[in-house]
Parts: C-alpha cells; structure tokens; sequence
C-alpha cells in the first residue's frame, strides 16, 4: 500500500475495470454497478423536476455508490499490483536469444543457430558458460552451474546434470561454467517462465471451488435482499395510501437501502483475497499452478515429508567412539580420522573434526608414510588409507563384516552388538578396522532440524498428520521419527509404496499434501491434493505437481499449509463480519426509515438518526468506507494461530461476527453527527 506507482497503477485500474464486462464477473458487484446507473440516470431525471426525491439528496447517492464500485475495483487491483510487478521482473528475464540447435549428442560440432521462439519439443541444444539457456528442457549430457536468480531471486548458482534428479532447467537462466546439451521440453509461449508470468499477474486465474460455492451464496442473499426491498416499497406506500400521506420512501431511498443489506462488502473483497494469497504464495517462492491448489493447501489434515533435508539436516555428523576388544577410545579416533582425511563427505570431515575435539588429534599430511587413500565406492561401501603396510578401512557393517571375514578373522561379538544400538536409535554405525581387525564403531548421527518438534506439534494442534518418508530401515526410521515428533513413518518407501499410502488416506476422506523432485515422485504427486514439486527437480516431477518451490526447499510445505489455512480464515471471517454488517445496517436504517409511518419504531431507533435521509446516507458511506478500510487486511490476511478448528471458529465469531454487528452502529451514528455539523440531510 506504500508503493506510489503500484497505488496509481491501482487507481487508474479502478476506472478501466468499470467496463460492463469486467463487472458483470462479480454478481454481487454488478447489482452495485446497475444501482450506480440507475440512481444517475434518476439524478438527470429529478433535474427536470420529475421524480421523488430531491435532485441534491439522489445526486450525494448516486456518487456514493461509484464510488462503492470504484473502492471495489481498487481493491482487487491493488491486489494485482504486487502480480504485476512481479510479472513485469519476469519479462525483463525472458527475452529472445540465439539458440545453438545440434542434431544428437555425439555431434556437437555441428551447430545451427535458431531463433529461441523456433525451438520444438524433444529438439537439441548445447549451452556454454556465459550463454542463456534458450528453452525449458532436460539436461542429456554434461553438467553445469546455472544462475537461476532470474526466476528464484536466489544469487547462488546450482549445478544442473544429466541423469538423477537435478536436470532440469528453466529457459531465462544462464550456465555460468562448463557446458551442457539441453532437450527441449516446452514450445514457444508455453514455457515454465511464460506459466509464472500468467499466474502471478491474475491473467490465468480461475474461481476456485470454495469461491464459486460463495459466490453463489452472495448472489442469493443479494436475490432475497431484491425481493425484501420491494416488499417494504410496496408495504410502504399501501401503508401511505391509508394513512392519506405520500410515501416517505423513494426509489433512491430504496436503491439505496438494497446496496446496504447486500453483502457488498465481502463481494468487493473476494476476489482480492483470493489473489492476494496466491500473491502471498508468490512471495514465499512458489509457484501455484491453481487457485485450488491454494485452498487445498489450507484444508489438508495428511502431509507427507521427506526425512532428509526437511526433518533432519541431511548430513550426518559423527556423535561418538565405541571401541572394543581392548582398543582405547583415543586409538578408534586415532584411526578413523586417518582413514576420513580425503573423504571430503560432510561425514568423512565430522569424523576428523570429533577426533580433533575429544582428542586433540591433529590431520596429519598426505604425504606422511607414503599414504595410500582409498576411494568409496558403492560396490565396496567402504573407504581408507594404507600406509606402512597398516590397512584402515571404515564402512558399513554388513560389508566391514564380509572384509573381516574374507582375510581369515573373527568378525567381533561387541561390535555386532554396538551397531545393532545405534541403529535402533536412529544412527548409522561405521565399523572401523585396522589390518582386518576390529577396532570399534563410529555412530553418525542424522542430526534433526531445531524447531521441528514445535512445528510438528503446532501442526498437531490444527488437526494435520506428519508422516514422515523415508529410504531407512524400520528401525531407524522409528528412531528418527520419534525423535523428531512426527505422528508415524514410511519406512524404506518406495515409488509404489508411498503412491499406495496417498490412495488410502484419500479413499479414507483425507486430504494429502506432500513434496517431490525426482521421476519415481511423478506418480506420487500427481495422486495428492496439494503435490509440491522442486524448482531443482526433474520435468516430469514439475508437470505432476500442483506447485512448484524455486527455492526447492522441502520444508516449505509447512509454509503452504499456513498459506492455505490463512486464505481461508481471511475469506470466512470477511463474510462473517460483512453479513453481521447487513445485519446491523438492517436494524440501524428500517427504524428511522419509517418512523414517520409507524411512530412506534422510535423505540427501536436507538441511535437516533436525525432523519430517515440522514440515516440512509450515513449507512451508504459507511458501506462505503468500510471497504477500503478492509483492504489492507485482505491483502495482508488474517492472523493464523496454530489451535484446534474449534478454537478458530469461536474466536472469529467473537472478533468478525459480534465486532461486524457493533462496528456499523458507531460509524453510521458518527457519519450522522458529521453530516449534522456540515448541514448534510
């Protein structure tokens, strides 16, 4: 709202949208929109000395309600502000390059450039360090750091290669070094950068369930409010003609009062709301393929997270020695740290650094004792050094066992014990030997992310279930998944197996969320409700997904969630507070309207509105000014608190319903006084 250009982009918008076809997309807008024109139209007529009421008092009226219509339009564009300049960053990143087409990977040389808009889906392209990545593709060959703050803001470059899950690129990002062949995954126009130009300035934006079912809802009350405005008009002067008076009640007067008891206000605000969470979902880095997606996000009661990475640091650090068969703790260190110096692991340097904390034990240089090192492998799953004929191996504890066995020597009793320990409390064991005997274990830890505990139980209390997923045995997994609180595991999951899960949490009436990135996810997320696909990730991984994280972080999804749940409180307590706001209008207008007919309506005329006039003044702006007074709050949202529905629900009838009753009887009395200082009605 403090943006000067944004706000005049919002203000000139204003006027452009009350084009006919751009209200008629809001029912309850459009009622808005007819009156405006209708008491104009009575406005020229009363000019002439025609009409029922005062040229002054209908021309105040029909002024109020553009200006209704036009505070409307003001805050669904201002809405699409933070869109559009979002979009506008984004066009600047896409523009036409020179695209170096080849016919296969085993003919680079033989380069054709094209126009970047020319390039079809499945066609090859080679991109060098310095060059723009001219299309949304899978990486076949070579590997390269690419600067993707174009798209994620973020200024660190990412490695994209062939094969795993971290091939695909993005058309408008730059390779910085090496180089890479690049397939084709989009046409021209239907780029990943084109899709978030689209979403985040509204263009492609749809109702979504929750809003059409809404909408509808408005558009019924606005009918009954129709039907109960006539009635009165009609009661009115059939009270009139007996009493052998005129009739105190205009068609402007009546126009007028329609507008107030419409739900005007939440009919202003809806589409705001909506966009200004997508908006919300921009700025935390993700891209929403829906509207829907959105909503679904904020009623999911089942989200599955990955171990690694969301609920664990991802590297695991050495926590402890536990030597055995007579060998020191100092003489364990001393040798798992030799056998650790080249393993450039996160896990290989927390050996070193362990040892060089509980024992002072220095790294000692490369070249000391013809040092030898050994390489991990996947066949081997072990590594190590030889020097003098001493041989330090360290690795797994099925394949240490096999290498101890294999020379002729006895695998250790205490050793098989310590790494049955470790992994029922959620470590990995690392068997250390020295000339094929057994020196002891180092426990690797998977350290668990601060906070996680708080957030799961915060996520407990909105009546949401953590499952964590994860490749461990059973037995680690319990250990990790109690350490860190989740509600239950999947333990060794596999493509099938987590796909199997989702099924049956949907078929039980549940709604899952959860997060993936490579090719074996795709099934995964294209079963869930709300599927979050990684920015890194593979191409089938994006196009399965519902949203896309830039930043491809997997703790994300707890931030959609809120997101999701903040959208819906902000647009249930708006409705609240706009229908208990025609409540009060009702009760505040009807008795000054027609005291002069039924004197006894004075007693339920308790703020004492000066005039029946007056009063319907005071209700119109207020009807007015409340909804730009609510604007900030719908962009912003409603503050969402981590407790039970129930909790939730009462404290919103407290705040939005019985504050929606009480507010319009302030600030229509207050409008009353102000309009008896300035000789207004």
């Amino acid at each position: 709202m403090s943006d000067k250009n944004m706000l005049n982009r919002a203000v000139k918008d204003s006027f452009i949208k009350l084009n006919p076809k751009t209200q008629a997309g809001n029912p309850v807008m459009l009622l808005v929109y007819i009156s405006a024109i209708l008491t104009s139209i009575l406005w020229v007529i009363s000019l002439f000395g025609i009409g029922d009421a005062s040229s002054g008092y209908t021309l105040a009226i029909a002024l109020i309600l553009w200006l209704t219509v036009l505070f409307a339009n003001f805050a669904e564009a201002i809405a699409e502000g933070r869109g559009k300049a979002q979009a506008d960053s984004l066009r600047a990143a896409k523009k036409e390059v020179d695209a170096h087409k080849i016919p296969s990977v085993t003919e680079k040389e033989k380069i054709q450039i094209v126009p970047s808009v020319s390039l079809k889906k499945g066609e090859l392209v080679i991109v060098k360090a310095g060059e723009q990545i001219p299309a949304d593709g899978e990486v076949v060959d070579g590997a390269a750091s690419v600067d993707e703050s174009a798209i994620t803001g973020e200024s660190a470059p990412v490695i994209r290669e062939s094969g795993g899950d971290r091939s695909a690129v993005t058309g408008g990002t730059t390779v910085l070094s090496d180089w890479i062949v690049v397939e084709v995954t989009s046409e021209a126009g239907k780029s990943f950068l084109d899709q978030m130009i689209a979403m985040v300035e509204g263009a492609s934006r749809k109702k979504t369930p929750n809003e059409i079912a809404l909408q509808i809802f408005l558009v019924a009350l606005s009918i009954i409010f129709i039907l109960v405005t006539m009635s009165l008009y009609t009661y009115s002067l059939f009270s009139a003609n007996q009493a052998g008076i005129d009739n105190p009640t205009s068609i402007t007067t009546l126009v007028a009062l329609l507008v107030c008891l419409a739900p005007t206000t939440i009919g202003a605000l809806l589409s705001a709301i909506g966009i200004a969470g997508m908006s919300r979902l921009n700025q935390a880095n993700v891209l929403a393929m829906s509207g829907r997606a959105i909503e679904a996000a904020g009623d999911v009661d089942i989200l599955m997270l990955d171990k690694t990475g969301t609920i664990t640091l991802g590297n695991r650090q050495a926590d402890a020695f536990f030597p055995v068969d007579g060998i020191s703790e100092k003489e364990l260190a001393d040798a798992a740290q030799l056998s650790s110096l080249a393993d450039e692991t996160p896990e290989g340097r927390s050996v070193v650094i362990l040892a060089k904390e509980k024992f002072g034990i220095r790294e000692r240089q490369l070249s000391d004792k013809n040092m030898v090192f050994i390489p991990f492998t996947a066949a081997t799953r072990m590594s190590g050094v030889d020097f003098d004929g001493n041989e330090i191996r360290k690795g797994a504890a099925e394949s240490m066992q096999q290498y101890v066995e294999s020379a002729g020597q006895i695998y250790s009793k205490k050793c098989d014990e310590i790494v049955k320990q470790i992994a029922s409390k959620g470590g990995t064991p690392l068997v250390v030997t020295k000339n094929h005997k057994v020196m002891g274990v180092i426990y690797l830890k998977d350290i668990i992310k601060d906070g996680v505990q708080e957030k799961f139980a915060d996520l407990r209390k909105m009546g949401i279930k953590t499952i964590m997923i994860t490749g461990d045995n059973p037995l680690t997994a319990a250990a990790i998944a109690a350490e860190a609180g989740v509600d239950d595991f999947l333990a060794e999951a596999t493509p099938e197996g987590k796909l199997e899960m989702i099924r049956d949490f949907q078929t039980k009436g549940h709604l899952v969320a959860m997060t993936g990135d490579g090719t074996n996810d795709a099934p995964a997320l294209a079963q869930a409700d709300v599927a979050v696909a990684m920015n890194s990730g593979t191409q089938a991984a994006k196009e399965a997904g519902n949203m896309v994280d830039l930043d491809s972080s997997p703790t994300k999804l707890i931030d959609i969630v809120r997101i999701g749940k903040q959208l819906l409180m902000t647009r249930g307590s708006l409705t609240t507070f706009s229908i208990a706001n025609d409540l009060a209008k009702y009760f505040a207008i009807i008795p000054a309207l027609f005291i002069g007919l039924y004197p006894g309506l004075a007693a339920l005329n308790i703020m004492g509105l000066r005039s029946p006039q007056s009063a319907v003044l005071s209700a119109i702006i207020y009807n007015a000014l409340v909804i730009i007074a609510l604007v900030p709050l719908a962009l912003k949202g409603v503050k969402y608190r981590e407790v039970s529905a129930g909790k939730l629900l009462s404290g919103n009838l407290l705040v939005y319903g019985l504050g929606g009753i009480i507010t319009p009887f302030i600030f229509i009395k207050i409008i009353d006084m102000l309009l008896g200082v300035i000789g207004v009605a």
